[in-house]
């Protein structure tokens, strides 16, 4: 079966943000009332696995060990059957 799995990964709020820093500063000068802008990563891709607790399962372990950094960010695993 296949899979559409969605992994949204971001800084945990202890790391600093410099892109996202930036990023809300040209808003605010650009007159939008930004603040405390982050920003991330969106990763997207098809898995094939028997079940969706198994696509779940494999999703979450690549981005433990891949696709994010446990240290420094946070990750959110979507997985919708196709």
């Amino acid at each position: 079966m296949t899979f559409n799995v969605v992994v949204d990964v971001a800084w945990k709020e202890e790391i600093l943000d410099p892109a996202g820093q930036s990023t809300a500063k040209v808003l605010q000068q650009m007159g939008y009332a930004a603040d405390n802008l982050r920003i991330g990563k969106q990763i997207r891709f098809q898995l094939q696995a028997p079940d969706v607790a198994q696509a779940e399962t494999a999703a979450r372990e690549m981005a433990q060990r891949l696709l994010a950094n446990p240290v420094m960010e946070t990750y959110a695993v979507r997985v919708v059957a196709e």
